[in-house]
């Protein structure tokens, strides 16, 4: 091979926005067949993919975006790419609906009838549904969500799953188990998902929140719409932002184009779906089913503002070290010299299910640290009174139903707790005393406690600093019986036990300091 000609060769190999332009055609809006040239969208991912590849040889993505980003075309023209040039590789390409699985397959199929011919593979056959390059030993092949037997018995390197988010219900969970299965955990395999939001419930939206958290080993990528040239409208004369508006060009740096096209969006869908379906943050695109109970605009301020941790701790032969892994997670370091508050959630300990929380506050309602993870109660009274004796004897509350009767006896009688919230009970005609450890939640208990939460948090009384209970205070909602609960598929553990540690907290103060001859407030 002539060796201008083996150089470009290798640049169409290894460089995918080189590729897109030469050897890859797309049909545009307007009907055109045209040269595929990456919108701004399409870069970001594109340039996450190569970074991710560089670092660990391997993608794993998950995308949150705005509608029409060209994302199912930029996914799909970097797998034939790959699929295209190399041995051995398996694609697949996954849908929520039968029309969009053509669409994608209609797609791809255009990518390889226009390819050039030095690039182009060698087809054994090609049905509606695949293509085998049989002198490569690849392919390519599509299906719709919810079909039975999704990727089993086969092994895939490289898989597109589009709008997991309104894949059916009854299937969801089932057919992304099996199509994950079928991927080894090898360099040069790559998943990427995408979706618009569906509510907060279901695979994609567990898919994002553990991507978020660095707990499922994905990279979220967050697309608003904002970046899309195309999401304008034609200002009229007598344009006047309004506050809101205001607000959103300074943080999001909107122009009037953008914002007359918000306008106008909202005014045909509602502002709920805009949001849903054209989100400027990734937050705002995960709409609640139920009422939020606390103040959404408050929570995703915080949200902004978080800090990652200062540390982790684990709690090792009775003390707590430091250990990348520990669920003891630490945002203010320990003062000698302060009063602390616990509040603790108690779950049975099952993989999956509810979380044992603690939650710290200091004697500022500042949220100090958090420990949550999937532990026994009767191990969570050993962690609770470590965690006690190390945040200076704190007042711990842990709430007493349920599971929670083993942690708080534990707690109290066998470990010998010092410092546990207690209530007292008078018999009405013995006037016999009695006393119950910890805090009973009943239909009663439970709003008095969440609205003092959300009374708490509405005065800033609270600093908050923990994603995850900021996420849940977000999920956390009125259902049209009157209940409050998290919604369908979301957790309350950090929010009930920042709920009791908030219930027993004496009331926000400054510490005073003392020296040998003044007092003064600390600063």
């Amino acid at each position: 091979m002539d060796p201008k000609l083996k150089e470009v060769r290798k640049r169409l190999f290894s460089d995918f926005k080189f590729y897109s332009k030469h050897a890859l055609k797309i049909r545009t809006k307007s009907g055109e067949i045209q040269p595929f040239a990456l919108n701004k969208a399409q870069e970001i991912l594109l340039e996450t993919i190569e970074k991710q590849i560089a670092s660990e040889g391997k993608v794993r993505i998950v995308i949150l975006k705005a509608r029409q980003m060209g994302l199912s075309t930029m996914s799909g023209g970097w797998i034939y790419s790959q699929v295209s040039q190399r041995k051995a590789a398996q694609a697949l390409v996954v849908t929520h609906i039968a029309e969009s699985t053509k669409a994608l397959f209609d797609l791809t199929k255009r990518f390889h009838d226009n390819c050039p011919e030095i690039l182009k593979p060698h087809t054994k056959y090609s049905s509606r549904k695949e293509l085998v390059f049989d002198i490569l030993d690849s392919g390519y092949s599509v299906a719709t969500a919810g079909g039975d037997g999704i990727a089993r018995g086969q092994t895939i390197t490289h898989a597109h799953l589009s709008e997991l988010a309104f894949w059916p219900t009854a299937a969801a969970k089932e057919n992304l188990n099996a199509i994950l299965q079928a991927i080894p955990s090898t360099e040069g395999t790559a998943v990427i998902v995408e979706s618009t939001a569906n509510g907060v419930t279901g695979p994609f939206y567990e898919m994002w929140r553990g991507a978020v958290e660095g707990t499922n080993g994905y990279i979220p990528v967050f697309l608003p719409w904002s970046i899309q040239e195309e999401y304008r409208e034609k200002v009229p004369e007598n344009f006047k932002r309004t506050p809101e508006e205001e607000e959103l060009a300074d943080k999001h740096g909107l122009d009037d184009a953008q914002l007359m096209f918000r306008r106008r969006k909202i005014a045909a869908v509602g502002r709920d779906l805009f949001m849903q379906e054209y989100p400027l943050t990734a937050e705002e695109a995960f709409i609640t089913s139920g009422r939020p109970i606390f103040n959404l605009d408050q929570l995703q301020e915080a949200l902004d503002k978080a800090p990652d941790p200062l540390q982790r701790l684990a709690l090792e032969e009775d003390e707590w070290v430091d250990n990348p892994r520990g669920e003891h997670i630490v945002y203010r370091r320990h003062d000698p010299g302060e009063t602390y508050y616990i509040g603790a959630d108690i779950s049975m300990g099952v993989r999956g299910g509810d979380w044992s929380v603690a939650q710290v506050l200091d004697a500022q309602k500042r949220q100090v640290a958090v420990f949550r993870a999937h532990i026994h109660p009767d191990y969570f009274a050993t962690v609770l009174y470590h965690l006690g004796m190390y945040y200076n004897t704190a007042k711990i509350v842990p709430e007493n139903n349920n599971h929670g009767i083993l942690t708080c006896t534990r707690l109290a009688k066998d470990l010998g707790y010092p410092n546990v919230y207690m209530t007292s009970d008078v018999d009405k005609i013995t006037e016999k005393e009695t006393f119950k450890i910890g805090f009973s939640t009943t239909v009663k208990t439970k709003p008095l406690i969440i609205d003092q939460l959300r009374a708490a948090l509405r005065e800033r009384e609270i600093e908050l600093v923990d994603k995850i209970t900021i996420r849940e205070l977000m999920t956390y909602v009125a259902t049209e019986t009157g209940g409050m609960e998290a919604e369908a598929g979301c957790f309350d553990d950090c929010v009930m036990s920042l709920a009791l540690a908030n219930h027993v907290h004496e009331g926000r103060y400054t510490p005073i300091l003392v020296t040998d001859d003044f007092y003064f407030e600390a600063l």
